[in-house]
């Protein structure tokens, strides 16, 4: 019997850098469910006075308005997340769509499938696995977010002729319930 195996997720590109950006966390930012460590590299569910009201959502410190910049995410295999990059303008009061026009450009892990946030409907991504780590690579000059999986390199979803209108864009995460947890990697 002949077994063939067909990759349908490319290599990294060469010209994206190697996870470099030292990102971390925003208290300032973070939902009242959230936790953040001391160093600010992680953010875990639990309650804390104050922040983003509604949905347990964190901006990380940094801002970014031109360059390439890359950080990786440890989501590792418990409940459901999101990571990805929102403008520094982003609603923080009460609810706001999950997507480009809330200003937010994500993937997320929900019900143990892994989707981008793309606009009023989710765009399912077909994987074989569920990635342990994600790496977020964000262009400003070309205007992409992309998604890798951290451990193989392969895309899982790269947002295109994305404009964010020379706004500062800031590293986001939403950390779902009380078995996420999410580490920004060194």
């Amino acid at each position: 019997e002949r077994t063939e195996s067909i990759s349908i997720l490319p290599d990294r590109p060469p010209a994206l850098p190697s996870p470099a950006a030292d990102v971390t966390l925003d208290p300032g930012t973070a939902h009242p469910h959230l936790q953040l460590s001391e160093d600010g590299k992680e953010a875990r569910g639990q309650l804390v006075p104050e922040r983003f009201d509604y949905w347990p959502f964190v901006l990380g410190h940094q801002g970014f308005v031109a360059g390439r910049h890359c950080w990786d995410v440890d989501v590792g295999d418990g409940g459901d997340w999101a990571v990805g990059v929102a403008r520094e303008s982003v609603r923080r009061k009460g609810r706001l769509s999950l997507g480009p026009q809330g200003g937010i450009w994500g993937l997320e892990k929900w019900g143990g499938q892994i989707r981008a946030l793309t606009g009023r409907k989710v765009t399912l991504v077909a994987l074989r696995w569920l990635p342990r780590r994600v790496s977020v690579h964000l262009d400003c000059g070309a205007g992409t977010v992309a998604f890798f999986d951290a451990e193989d390199g392969g895309l899982l979803f790269v947002f295109s002729r994305v404009s964010f209108s020379g706004e500062r864009v800031r590293p986001w995460l939403w950390v779902v319930g009380a078995r996420s947890q999410l580490r920004l990697c060194p």
